[in-house]
């Protein structure tokens, strides 16, 4: 890329930067330390601007460059990423939003214990929703390293390297400092930032092809080298029984991981009743939607105006189909328009993966203090020492996502939040729905559902063809690939539920009936809900 394009991008990045920084700074002056604002800034949001925050939350890095990337290269299978997430609000909105909001105070941990034996719950709540967290942000930071290095012309992987670390810097920043209520700022911010960049985009791909969508796809199809099979299922999922069937598990794992993300699961704390939380769900399915939508557009607008080969060959994974999309627009390397377009995108998409990185790593860290370290304590742990250990954790996991991210740099980001969706939908789901549903869950069973879920996901995904095997691999030179597919979720989502009620059933712990009659009435009429 030209010096303009850096040039420009930075600028723009660095005001990005300023005024989240400036949110940040501004909120920390007037906070009051307390659990309640740094978890749920207060609960003091309304459903529209929870609502954007969410959406904000949701449309990540892998939204905005790794779907259209996919779709740029494999066509209609890299579609399956764009219905899967969209699809998976309708499970959020029916079965959990309202329900989560009742009956919990700040994390997944406090629905299961709420009728449970609290400490081996939070434990493995805890536990699994840092895993879940980490795994995202993984794919954040891959996604900050693909963009610079289409910035500084792939030539650097030390400026790759550097990215990733300013970035896991910049939001442990965000988090320690601001909490909840600066971080739902910047969601909102970036939401509409995201939404405008991509609007724009879409309006212009529809102008080049004179508005005929059909010519879009036809074109695109031609340029791929694939033909009308590129319009077609198969291209990536559809070639032998175990690409259909990782076709079915990643599927799985998109629709039912959303319920189980714990950054999502924050946000309903942060309006004040369960009816703002649904209204705040349908505000976000409304944003979610429309932008998914768009990314089709310009997945096949990629392919059509940039070609497949051109994305490959500056990023394998696809990562960066978005800004070359938006380079060719604006009349190509070198035009001023071309640097303009490209500017504003590379700097939409650090905002976007800043914003994200800034949730995941709120929840994360809310789960090591509130639920970890207040559950290895002996004694309960007084509100602000919480935040404080809240604070620390964030450093940490900062840390961990950074180490990961630079190990991961090479994999496409939709793919890695596949996984991460896996996993959620493996371990946090299932102990999910039994505790709002099941009268007889024990605590054995809520602990065997998590740990019955989230070890063979990993496990699985340690065995898969994304650790070794295949030159795609995050290690090429070794091989021990013993599990064919390269999402678990097929194996591992039903291995949660079965171990849940295994643990259920073979408990000698009788199920509290009071204590479920009371949770059904607060989760259905948000009487006593905090």
């Amino acid at each position: 890329m030209t010096g303009d394009h850096q040039t420009l991008a930075l600028l723009l990045f660095s005001a990005f930067v300023a005024v989240t920084l400036g949110i940040t700074t501004w909120v920390s002056r007037h906070r009051h330390g307390s659990a309640e604002e740094f978890y749920a800034g207060g609960r003091l949001f309304s459903p529209m601007e929870n609502g954007f925050a969410i959406a904000g939350d949701y449309m990540s890095a892998a939204s905005f460059l790794g779907i259209s990337g996919l779709i740029a290269l494999f066509g209609y299978d890299g579609m399956l990423y764009s219905v899967g997430f969209l699809v998976a609000w309708l499970v959020v909105l029916f079965l959990v939003a309202e329900l989560v909001r009742n009956c919990g105070r700040f994390t997944l941990a406090d629905v299961v214990a709420a009728r449970m034996s609290e400490r081996p719950v939070r434990i493995a709540a805890g536990t699994s929703s840092v895993t879940v967290s980490v795994l995202y942000l993984v794919a954040q930071m891959v996604g900050a390293g693909s963009l610079v290095a289409l910035l500084l012309g792939g030539t650097s992987e030390a400026a790759q390297s550097w990215t990733v670390i300013a970035v896991g810097a910049l939001m442990v920043i965000y988090v320690s400092l601001g909490g909840m209520r600066a971080t739902t700022w910047i969601q909102i911010v970036k939401a509409v930032l995201l939404l405008c960049g991509t609007i724009a985009l879409t309006v212009l791909v529809l102008v080049r092809f004179h508005g005929d969508f059909d010519q879009l796809l036809l074109t695109a199809a031609e340029r791929s080298g694939h033909g009308q099979s590129f319009l077609a299922p198969g291209l990536k999922y559809g070639g032998d029984w175990t690409a259909r069937l990782d076709f079915i598990s990643l599927g799985l794992a998109l629709v039912l991981g959303t319920a189980g993300l714990p950054h999502i699961l924050s946000r309903f704390y942060t309006v004040p009743t369960a009816r703002a939380a649904r209204r705040s769900v349908v505000w976000s399915i409304g944003l979610i939607g429309s932008f998914y939508l768009m990314t089709i557009v310009l997945g096949f607008g990629a392919a059509a105006i940039v070609g497949p080969e051109a994305v490959r060959g500056s990023n394998a994974a696809g990562n960066t189909a978005v800004p070359l999309l938006a380079l060719d627009l604006g009349g190509g390397a070198g035009s001023t328009g071309g640097t303009v377009l490209f500017a504003i995108v590379a700097a939409i998409a650090f905002a976007t993966i800043l914003a994200v990185v800034a949730g995941i790593t709120l929840a994360s860290s809310a789960s090591v203090a509130h639920d970890l370290y207040a559950s290895l304590r002996r004694r309960r742990a007084k509100p602000r020492s919480e935040v404080a250990v809240a604070r620390t954790a964030a450093v940490g996991i900062g840390v961990i996502a950074i180490a990961l991210g630079l190990l991961a740099r090479d994999l496409n980001v939709a793919f890695l939040v596949g996984l991460a969706f896996a996993v959620a939908a493996s371990a946090n789901l299932p102990v999910l729905l039994y505790s709002l549903f099941w009268r007889g869950f024990t605590t054995r069973g809520a602990v065997w559902s998590v740990y019955g879920g989230l070890l063979p996901a990993v496990a699985l995904v340690l065995l898969s063809p994304v650790v070794s095997g295949s030159p795609e691999s995050l290690f090429p030179g070794v091989d021990f690939q013993y599990f064919p597919l390269q999402n678990p979720g097929l194996v591992s989502i039903p291995l949660g539920f079965v171990a849940g009620w295994l643990g259920t059933v073979t408990s000698a712990e009788v199920a509290d009936e009071a204590k479920h009659a009371e949770t059904e009435v607060r989760s259905l009429t948000g009487a006593g809900a905090v």
